[in-house]
């Protein structure tokens, strides 16, 4: 296992909320990150699909991974997300990559699939600004 995805890691399993879902990493890169998460049904709606609020923070996630491999430390500061398709299945997956960085903010994209009998189906699209945590504040 690469330093940074044991790096990755590490810092997964300090985020209580990842690590009540059961979030993995998978790939930790410069530039690319996968997270994934076992679909079960507490993270499903009332319809039986995975809930929006688990599918949107699958992919913030995985977007400022992304912008943490080339940033270091960082946050969030925005994202969009467009909704595709119900997530089904059982297993969902974020793929996100860098597609512009500076010193201190990076633009990145992710898509979410979700991996199930049907093979794998594009649920989710999104793009984020990553910044860098500035430790002085």
């Amino acid at each position: 296992m690469s330093e940074l995805l044991e790096f990755g890691k590490k810092i997964l399993k300090n985020q209580p909320f990842s690590a009540l879902l059961g979030t993995e990493l998978e790939v930790f890169e410069p530039g690319t990150a996968v997270l994934s998460l076992a679909i079960r049904p507490e993270l499903k709606q009332q319809h039986g699909f995975v809930h929006g609020g688990v599918v949107s923070y699958l992919a913030d996630n995985a977007l400022t991974y992304a912008g943490g491999s080339v940033l270091g430390d960082s946050v969030t500061s925005e994202y969009k997300i467009n909704y595709l398709r119900p997530a089904i299945g059982d297993k969902l997956v974020a793929r996100a990559t860098v597609l512009s960085s500076g010193r201190n903010q990076a633009v990145c994209q992710c898509t979410v699939i979700a991996n199930g009998e049907a093979g794998e189906r594009t649920v989710a699209v999104a793009q984020g600004t990553i910044n860098k945590v500035d430790s002085k504040s």
